[in-house]
Protein backbone atom coordinates (compact mmCIF):
# COMPACT_ATOMS: atom_id res chain seq x y z
CA UNK A 1 0.00 0.00 0.00
CA UNK A 2 1.83 3.45 -1.04
CA UNK A 3 2.31 5.40 2.47
CA UNK A 4 0.19 9.16 2.27
CA UNK A 5 2.50 11.38 4.17
CA UNK A 6 1.75 14.76 5.35
CA UNK A 7 2.94 17.16 7.42
CA UNK A 8 1.04 18.13 10.94
CA UNK A 9 0.45 21.61 9.22
CA UNK A 10 -0.80 19.71 6.00
CA UNK A 11 -3.12 17.52 7.72
CA UNK A 12 -4.19 20.48 10.45
CA UNK A 13 -5.44 22.30 6.69
CA UNK A 14 -6.79 18.77 5.06
CA UNK A 15 -8.98 17.68 8.18
CA UNK A 16 -11.78 19.57 10.42
CA UNK A 17 -10.63 19.61 13.95
CA UNK A 18 -12.67 16.70 14.99
CA UNK A 19 -11.25 14.28 12.06
CA UNK A 20 -7.71 15.32 13.32
CA UNK A 21 -8.34 14.79 16.83
CA UNK A 22 -9.90 11.05 15.72
CA UNK A 23 -7.22 10.51 12.78
CA UNK A 24 -3.91 11.80 13.95
CA UNK A 25 -4.27 12.38 17.67
CA UNK A 26 -5.99 8.71 18.23
CA UNK A 27 -9.11 10.59 19.68
CA UNK A 28 -12.72 8.74 19.83
CA UNK A 29 -15.78 10.66 19.28
CA UNK A 30 -18.49 9.94 21.85
CA UNK A 31 -20.84 7.07 21.58
CA UNK A 32 -24.13 7.45 19.69
CA UNK A 33 -23.20 11.11 18.02
CA UNK A 34 -21.75 9.88 14.84
CA UNK A 35 -22.97 10.80 11.69
CA UNK A 36 -22.45 6.70 10.48
CA UNK A 37 -23.41 5.11 13.61
CA UNK A 38 -27.21 4.90 12.20
CA UNK A 39 -26.37 5.01 8.26
CA UNK A 40 -28.12 2.02 6.34
CA UNK A 41 -27.36 3.10 2.95
CA UNK A 42 -25.47 0.67 0.65
CA UNK A 43 -22.52 1.75 -0.67
CA UNK A 44 -18.53 2.25 1.11
CA UNK A 45 -16.66 4.12 3.93
CA UNK A 46 -13.17 5.47 2.96
CA UNK A 47 -10.98 6.66 4.79
CA UNK A 48 -11.87 10.64 5.90
CA UNK A 49 -8.31 11.51 5.67
CA UNK A 50 -6.80 9.89 2.52
CA UNK A 51 -9.41 8.64 0.51
CA UNK A 52 -8.31 4.68 0.77
CA UNK A 53 -10.97 2.31 0.63
CA UNK A 54 -12.09 0.57 4.32
CA UNK A 55 -15.27 -1.38 4.74
CA UNK A 56 -18.56 -1.55 2.65
CA UNK A 57 -21.83 -1.63 3.93
CA UNK A 58 -22.34 -5.02 3.35
CA UNK A 59 -20.45 -5.52 6.65
CA UNK A 60 -21.64 -3.23 8.63
CA UNK A 61 -23.62 -4.16 11.14
CA UNK A 62 -25.32 -2.53 14.51
CA UNK A 63 -23.31 -3.89 17.89
CA UNK A 64 -24.81 -1.59 20.25
CA UNK A 65 -21.53 -0.17 20.73
CA UNK A 66 -22.29 3.43 19.79
CA UNK A 67 -19.98 3.57 16.61
CA UNK A 68 -20.29 2.16 13.41
CA UNK A 69 -19.03 -1.51 13.26
CA UNK A 70 -17.99 -3.77 10.46
CA UNK A 71 -17.32 -7.71 10.55
CA UNK A 72 -14.43 -6.94 7.83
CA UNK A 73 -12.39 -4.61 5.56
CA UNK A 74 -12.52 -4.69 2.05
CA UNK A 75 -9.36 -5.48 2.26
CA UNK A 76 -7.17 -6.93 4.73
CA UNK A 77 -4.12 -4.40 3.35
CA UNK A 78 -6.15 -1.18 3.76
CA UNK A 79 -5.63 -1.47 7.53
CA UNK A 80 -2.91 -1.99 10.35
CA UNK A 81 -3.36 -3.42 13.21
CA UNK A 82 -1.34 -1.68 16.60
CA UNK A 83 -1.37 -2.93 20.16
CA UNK A 84 -3.02 -0.16 22.30
CA UNK A 85 -2.37 -0.25 26.13
CA UNK A 86 -3.74 3.10 26.86
CA UNK A 87 -6.33 4.21 29.39
CA UNK A 88 -5.30 0.90 30.88
CA UNK A 89 -6.91 -1.65 28.74
CA UNK A 90 -5.24 -3.74 26.24
CA UNK A 91 -6.64 -3.22 22.47
CA UNK A 92 -6.09 -3.47 18.93
CA UNK A 93 -5.90 -0.57 17.45
CA UNK A 94 -7.15 0.41 13.85
CA UNK A 95 -5.15 2.42 11.15
CA UNK A 96 -5.39 3.21 7.75
CA UNK A 97 -2.38 1.46 6.47
CA UNK A 98 -2.04 4.48 3.79
CA UNK A 99 -1.89 7.65 5.75
CA UNK A 100 -1.69 5.64 9.38
CA UNK A 101 -4.50 7.64 10.31
CA UNK A 102 -6.57 6.09 13.62
CA UNK A 103 -9.86 4.45 12.91
CA UNK A 104 -10.96 2.94 15.85
CA UNK A 105 -10.32 -1.13 17.27
CA UNK A 106 -11.03 -4.36 16.64
CA UNK A 107 -12.43 -6.72 18.97
CA UNK A 108 -13.14 -10.57 18.68
CA UNK A 109 -16.88 -10.23 19.52
CA UNK A 110 -18.47 -9.87 16.19
CA UNK A 111 -20.69 -12.00 14.34
CA UNK A 112 -18.88 -12.37 11.09
CA UNK A 113 -16.92 -15.50 9.98
CA UNK A 114 -14.03 -14.23 11.88
CA UNK A 115 -15.39 -13.03 14.75
CA UNK A 116 -14.51 -9.58 14.58
CA UNK A 117 -15.90 -6.40 15.35
CA UNK A 118 -14.06 -3.22 13.51
CA UNK A 119 -15.64 -0.67 15.69
CA UNK A 120 -14.88 2.53 13.83
CA UNK A 121 -14.90 6.31 14.18
CA UNK A 122 -17.76 8.02 11.68
CA UNK A 123 -15.09 11.18 12.02
CA UNK A 124 -12.94 9.03 10.51
CA UNK A 125 -14.65 7.97 7.54
CA UNK A 126 -16.21 9.26 4.61
CA UNK A 127 -19.27 7.53 3.12
CA UNK A 128 -20.28 7.17 -0.40
CA UNK A 129 -23.33 5.58 -2.19
CA UNK A 130 -23.37 2.84 -4.28
CA UNK A 131 -25.04 4.41 -7.48
CA UNK A 132 -28.85 4.99 -7.14
CA UNK A 133 -28.19 4.94 -3.57
CA UNK A 134 -30.23 7.41 -1.20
Amino acid sequence: MEKKILTEAEWKARLTPEQYHVLREAGTERAFTGKYNDNKAEGRYFCAGCGTELFDSDEKYDSGSGWPSFTAPVDAEAVSEHMDTSHGMRRVEVRCASCEGHLGHVFPDGPGVDGLRYCMNSAALDFKPRDGGK
